[in-house]
């Protein structure tokens, strides 16, 4: 059984302390709608977020 994972969007947003919830809002409420979502400080800007959206 091979499971795809597709990149649907990115985006880079200011980081905030409680962007994690809302990351983990998304992915309880969705998970039946084969999406996840997943948030990363950026390398380069530790000031900024990368928001992903993915498709399972």
């Amino acid at each position: 059984m091979e499971s795809k994972i597709e990149i649907l969007s990115t985006i880079n947003v200011e980081h905030s302390d409680d962007l994690y919830k809302i990351v983990d809002t998304l992915n309880r409420t969705l998970k039946r709608d084969n999406l996840m979502f997943g948030l990363a400080l950026d390398e380069e800007n530790k000031n900024q977020a990368v928001f992903t959206i993915y498709r399972t």
